[in-house]
C-alpha cells in the first residue's frame, strides 16, 4: 500500500542563486557611501563654478576676471610674510586641502576599505594604469616635441566628483559596485597623478626647505608611532610642512597628500572602547563639566584621526574649494579667434582625443587584462557595458587636469588651448558615457565565475525525468 509519502514527488533542484546571493560581497560601507555622495553633490557646484568662470571671461567684464584673480594677498606674522595672488592662494593653498582629503581617502581604503583585498583592487588598479599610460601616449602622438609636449600629464586624471555626479542621475540603474569600482580607479589614478606632479612638474628645488620638510614628515611619523590621537599636533605640523614644501620648489599640494597618507586610520581596540564606557558611566553618576569633557575626549579617541579630519574637511573641499578652483581656472576666452586657433592646435586636439578615446581604451584594456588573467574580479552586477561606459566617463578629467595645465605650460596661449581641450574632451566623454550607459547598460554580461549566467534570470524548479 502506497502512501502519499511513497508517491513520486517533484524533485526541486536547489534554486540558482540570484545576483545578490551569487555575489557574496558586502554592500558599500557607510563611509564609502558618504564619500561618494559628497563628491556627487559637489559636482553640481563645480559645474556652476565652471559655467560662471566661462560666462565671466566672455562677458563685457572679462578684464575684471584676470584682474581679480591676479590680485596679490599677503599673510604675515611679525617680519615673515607670504604673498601670492588670489589664484595661487586657491591653487597652492586651498587645493592642498583637496589633496589632503584625497590622501585621507587613500589611507582609509588601504587600511579598512576596498583596497585591502588584492583581487578587488587589481581590476581598477590595472584599469587606472591603462588610463594613465594610454592617454599620455595619445597626447604625445599629437605633440611629440617642443613646449607643447610638456602637457602629457594633463590627460592623466579622472574627475571623481563629475563622474559620480553623472552616475547619481541613473539611480538604481547604475550598480553601486560600478560606483565603487570607479572610485577605487580614481584613487589609484590620483596616486599616479600625484606622483607625476611630484616627479615631473616641480620647480627648481631649494635644499634647505626640502630638508625641513623631510624632518617634519619624520615628526608626523613619530606622532603616528606614538599613538597621538588628537588632531591639533597633526594640523600644526601639516601647516609647517606646507610652508616648507612651498618654499622648497615642490608644489605645496603635495604636503596635503603627505599629511593625508600619514594620519592614523587604525580602528580603536577593545580597551579604548571600554575606557569610553567607563567615562560615560562616571558622567551619568555625577554630571559635571570635567567628567563631560573627559567623556567627550574618550569618545573622540575611539574614532581614528583620519576619519575625524576627513569628516571635518570633505564637505568644505567638495562644496567650497573645488568649485572655487573651477571658478578661478576655467575662465578662458571663447572668441572666434581663440576657437579657430584651438580647432587646429595639436594641444587642444591631443587633449580632446586622449581624454575621450585614450581613457576609454586604456581603462577597458587594463581591466580586461586583470579579468582574463584572473588577477582581479569585477564584482557585483557590473557588465561589460557598465565597464565601457565607466571607462568613457573617466575621461572627464577636469579638476586635476586644469591643475596640471597651470604647472605644465608657462605660455598663456598653450594654457588657453589646453583648457579648451579639457572642457571639450570632458563634455564629450560625459555625453558618450551617458549614451553608452543608457543604451547598453543591461547588455554584455561579464563571463566570470562571479557573474556566471544571465544575472536577471529567476530561479527555476527542476523535475526528475518522467515525473
Amino acid at each position: 500500500m502506497s502512501t502519499a509519502s511513497d508517491s513520486p514527488q517533484p524533485v526541486t533542484q536547489p534554486p540558482r542563486p540570484g545576483p545578490a546571493a551569487r555575489l557574496s560581497l558586502p554592500t558599500l560601507s557607510p563611509s564609502s557611501r558618504l564619500y561618494m555622495g559628497t563628491e556627487a553633490g559637489g559636482s553640481a557646484l563645480l559645474l556652476l563654478g565652471t559655467v560662471l568662470a566661462l560666462a565671466w571671461a566672455n562677458s563685457p567684464w572679462s578684464g575684471a576676471y584676470e584682474s581679480f584673480w591676479t590680485t596679490p594677498a599677503s599673510i604675515g606674522v611679525g617680519g615673515a610674510e607670504l604673498t601670492l595672488d588670489l589664484r595661487h592662494w586657491v591653487n597652492d593653498a586651498a587645493m592642498a586641502l583637496f589633496f589632503l582629503v584625497v590622501g585621507l581617502e587613500i589611507t582609509r581604503e588601504v587600511s579598512v576599505g576596498e583596497l585591502r583585498d588584492r583581487r578587488n583592487v587589481a581590476a581598477p588598479a590595472l584599469g587606472a594604469l591603462g588610463g594613465l599610460a594610454v592617454p599620455a601616449l595619445v597626447y604625445l602622438a599629437f605633440n611629440p616635441s617642443g613646449p607643447a609636449s610638456a602637457g602629457w600629464g594633463v590627460v592623466m586624471s579622472t574627475d571623481t566628483a563629475f563622474v559620480l555626479g553623472i552616475l547619481a542621475l541613473f539611480g538604481p540603474r547604475c550598480p553601486d559596485r560600478l560606483r565603487l569600482f570607479l572610485l577605487t580607479l580614481a584613487i589609484v589614478d590620483d596616486i599616479g597623478a600625484i606622483s607625476v606632479m611630484a616627479l615631473f612638474y616641480s620647480g627648481d628645488l631649494n635644499v634647505g626647505p626640502l630638508v625641513v620638510a623631510a624632518v617634519l614628515v619624520a615628526v608626523l611619523l613619530g606622532l603616528r608611532w606614538a599613538g597621538v590621537w588628537r588632531l591639533t599636533p597633526y594640523v600644526l605640523v601639516g601647516i609647517a610642512l606646507w610652508l616648507a614644501v612651498h618654499e622648497s620648489g615642490v608644489h605645496g599640494t603635495l604636503a596635503g597628500v603627505a599629511v593625508g597618507l600619514l594620519l592614523p586610520s587604525k580602528e580603536p581596540g577593545p580597551e579604548q572602547l571600554e575606557r569610553t564606557r567607563s567615562y560615560g558611566r562616571a558622567l551619568r553618576e555625577q554630571p559635571d563639566a570635567a567628567r563631560a569633557r573627559f567623556a567627550g575626549l574618550a569618545a573622540a579617541a575611539t574614532v581614528p584621526a583620519n576619519a575625524r579630519l576627513q569628516q571635518s574637511l570633505h564637505k568644505w573641499t567638495a562644496y567650497g574649494v573645488v568649485p572655487v578652483f573651477g571658478l578661478a581656472n576655467a575662465g578662458v576666452s571663447l572668441d572666434a579667434e581663440t576657437l579657430r586657433a584651438a580647432a587646429t592646435s595639436p594641444v587642444t586636439i591631443g587633449i580632446w582625443v586622449a581624454l575621450v578615446l585614450g581613457n576609454a581604451l586604456g581603462i577597458t584594456a587594463g581591466t580586461a587584462v586583470a579579468l582574463r588573467t584572473g588577477w582581479g574580479v569585477l564584482p557585483g552586477a557590473v557588465r561589460w557595458s557598465h565597464l565601457m561606459a565607466g571607462a568613457t566617463l573617466a575621461g572627464i578629467g577636469f579638476t586635476i587636469s586644469l591643475f596640471i595645465t597651470d604647472l605644465a605650460f608657462s605660455d598663456e596661449h598653450l594654457k588657453e588651448q589646453a583648457t579648451i581641450g579639457i572642457l571639450g574632451g570632458s563634455v564629450t566623454a560625459a555625453v558618450v558615457g551617458v549614451v553608452v550607459l543608457r543604451l547598453l547598460g543591461d547588455r554584455f554580461p561579464l563571463c566570470s565565475p562571479d557573474t556566471e549566467g544571465p544575472p536577471s534570470l529567476p530561479p527555476r524548479p527542476w523535475r526528475a525525468p518522467g515525473s
